[in-house]
C-alpha cells in the first residue's frame, strides 16, 4: 500500500470514529469577512520607540483590551523605520497600522473604532 493510501486509510479510521454531526463540521468551509473580525483577529503592528511615552500608554491599552500586535522598535530598525515615514508620512511615533490602516498618535477614538472596541 502507498504511503499516501496508507495515511488515508489511518485518517479514514480516525475520522469514523466520530460522531456524523462531527463529520460534517469538518467538511464544511467558512468565508471570514474581515469587517466584521474581532478585535483579537486583526493584524495590528506597532511601530515606536522605548523611551516614548505615547507608545508605552498604547501598548498599554492595547493589552487591556487583550489585542495582540507586533511590537517594531524603529530606533534599532532603520528598514522599519523607513516603512513607517512611508506608510504614514510622518517621523513620528507611535504609529499603528490595524489591517492595513495607519494611524500616527495615539488617537484613541480612532483606534477604538478600527479595532472595533466595546468600551
Amino acid at each position: 500500500m502507498s504511503e499516501n493510501k496508507a495515511s488515508q486509510v489511518k485518517e479514514d479510521s480516525l475520522f469514523t470514529e466520530l460522531p456524523k454531526e462531527a463529520k460534517v463540521r469538518k467538511r464544511m468551509k467558512f468565508s471570514f469577512d474581515s469587517s466584521s473580525a474581532k478585535a483579537s483577529e486583526r493584524k495590528v503592528r506597532l511601530f515606536l520607540t522605548p523611551g516614548c511615552p505615547y507608545c508605552f500608554t498604547l501598548k498599554e491599552f492595547l493589552k487591556e483590551h487583550n489585542i495582540e500586535f507586533e511590537d517594531i522598535d524603529v530606533s534599532k530598525n532603520e528598514k522599519a523605520r523607513e516603512e513607517m515615514v512611508e506608510k504614514s508620512g510622518k517621523m513620528e511615533v507611535p504609529v499603528i497600522e490595524i489591517d492595513g490602516e495607519i494611524v500616527a498618535g495615539f488617537d484613541k477614538e480612532k483606534i477604538v473604532k478600527l479595532l472595533n472596541i466595546k468600551e
